[in-house]
C-alpha cells in the first residue's frame, strides 16, 4: 500500500522537495495533507497537481481564496494554526513530515507523535526547544522519528545496526557558511544579501542566515543530544566546506563510520518518508576522481559565538535553549530587516539568555511562556539598539 503522507510547511524549501521525491515515487507515497502558513497560490498549484484530501492555509484572509480555487477538485479546506495541529490526528495519514520553521512546528509536532504517527522532523527547533519532552512522547506513544536534516539523517544511518553503548561521540560537519575565512572586522560589514549567498546549499532565508552565523549548526548539537540520547561531550563539529561527508560516527573501538553524498536534501527527504526501505534514485551521484580533495578545519568560536552560545545553552539545560531558539528567531529577523548588524545577533542572543529566568524541568507552557517572554526580550534589546 501507499504511504500517505502530510506535508506541513509543504511551500517551503523542505516541502516543496518533498513533494519532488513523492512525484518521483507515485506508487510509494500519496499526499493526504499539504499545508501552508501564507503562500497561498503555491499551496493551490500543489493541491491541484497532488490531490491530496486536505489542505490548510494558516492566513485565516486567505481562506476564500484557496476554498474557490480547489472547490472543484473536492479537496477540504481548512484555515488557522489551529487546523494545522487538529488536522496531523486525521486516521488517513500514516506519516507527518513537519517542514515548518521555528517554534512554529512544537505544537504540531507533539499533536501527531501523540495521534501515535510515524513523523518525519526536519523542524530542528522541537528537540532545541523541546528535546526532553519529545523524546519521552515518542518513547511512549512507540512512534519512529526520522530526522530529515542531512547531518543528523547521517548519523542515524550511520548507527542503524549498532549498540548505543558503542557510541563514542557523533562529528557533526558544517560547511562553514559564506564567512569562514572572513575577519572579525570584515564579518561586521557583512548584508544580508552576503548572508543569503551560501556557497554549498540551497534553503530557506532563516536556516541561510542560521548557516552563515553556525547558529544552525548550534542548533544541530541541542537536536543531537535529544536524538541519539548521548552527552553534550559526545558532541563535536568540524567545518568541512564541501559538505560531501554529512556526518561521522565514531564507535568505542576507534572505528568510524561516514555517510557521503552530493549535498543534496532530497536524499534524506526520501530515506526518511521511505523508512524503513531505501529506494532508488536517479540523484546526481558523488564520484572520488572529480572531487578528490575533502578539507577539514575547526570552527572559530570566537568569531562564530552563535555555535559556543549553543553548546553552553545544552550543557545549562531547563529551558535555556528554549530562550536561545527564541531570541534567535527574532534577531535573525532583524537582520533580514537590516536593523541589526551580523556580529551583533550573539551579542543580543547572550544578553537574553543572561535575563532568563531558569526552569529545570520545563512543561510545555513552561516552553510556551518562555518563547513568549524571550522573544519579548530580544525585541526590546533590538530596540534600544537601533
Amino acid at each position: 500500500m501507499k504511504k500517505r503522507i502530510a506535508i506541513l510547511g509543504s511551500t517551503g524549501s523542505i516541502g516543496t522537495q518533498a513533494l519532488e521525491v513523492v512525484d518521483q515515487h507515485p506508487d510509494r507515497f500519496e499526499v493526504e495533507v499539504l499545508t501552508a502558513f501564507n503562500n497561498a497560490n503555491l499551496l493551490i498549484s500543489q493541491a491541484i497537481q497532488f490531490k491530496p484530501n486536505t489542505i490548510v492555509i494558516g492566513d485565516e484572509n486567505q481562506y476564500e481564496k484557496v476554498f474557490d480555487a480547489v472547490d472543484k477538485y473536492d479537496i477540504k479546506v481548512y484555515a488557522g494554526q489551529e487546523a494545522v495541529e487538529q488536522i496531523v490526528s486525521m486516521d488517513t495519514i500514516d506519516m507527518v513530515l513537519v517542514a515548518l520553521v521555528g517554534f512554529s512546528g512544537l505544537k504540531p509536532t507533539i499533536a501527531a507523535i501523540n495521534a501515535k504517527k510515524q513523523i518525519a522532523l526536519a523542524n530542528k527547533e522541537c528537540l532545541v526547544v523541546a528535546g526532553e519532552l519529545i523524546t519521552k512522547l515518542v518513547n511512549e506513544n512507540r512512534v519512529h522519528l526520522i530526522p530529515i536534516d542531512s547531518e543528523h539523517s547521517a548519523i542515524y544511518q550511520c548507527i542503524m545496526g549498532e549498540n548505543p553503548e558503542s557510541i563514542e561521540k557523533v562529528i557533526l560537519t558544517a560547511s562553514g557558511g559564506p564567512f569562514r575565512e572572513l575577519s572579525m572586522e570584515e564579518l561586521q560589514k557583512v548584508t544580508k544579501e552576503d548572508a543569503l549567498n551560501h556557497p554549498t546549499w540551497n534553503m530557506g532565508s532563516k536556516i541561510t542566515i542560521d548557516s552563515a552565523s553556525l547558529m544552525n549548526k548550534g542548533l544541530e548539537v541541542i537536536e543531537a543530544k535529544w536524538l541519539f540520547g548521548i552527552n553534550p561531550e559526545q558532541i563535536e563539529v568540524v567545518i568541512h566546506p564541501q559538505s560531501i561527508i554529512h556526518s561521522i560516527v565514531q564507535f568505542t573501538d576507534g572505528s568510524m563510520k561516514a555517510q557521503m553524498s552530493l549535498p543534496d536534501m532530497r536524499m534524506p527527504i526520501q530515506f526518511a518518508i521511505a523508512y524503513p526501505e531505501r529506494l532508488a534514485s536517479d540523484f546526481p551521484r558523488f564520484n572520488f576522481i572529480k572531487h578528490n580533495t575533502l578539507t577539514f578545519e575547526t570552527p572559530d568560536l570566537k568569531k562564530f559565538r552563535n555555535l559556543a552560545l549553543a553548546f553552553e545553552a545544552l550543557k545549562m539545560g531547563g529551558n535555556i535553549p528554549c530562550v536561545l531558539n527564541a531570541a534567535n528567531e527574532v534577531v535573525v529577523q532583524a537582520f533580514l530587516d537590516k536593523k541589526i548588524g551580523f556580529v551583533q545577533m550573539p551579542e543580543i542572543i547572550e544578553k537574553c539568555i543572561s535575563k532568563a529566568d531558569f526552569i529545570s524541568r520545563p512543561s510545555l507552557d513552561d516552553y510556551i511562556d518562555t518563547n513568549l517572554e524571550a522573544r519579548k526580550v530580544a525585541r526590546s534589546i533590538i530596540e534600544n539598539v537601533t
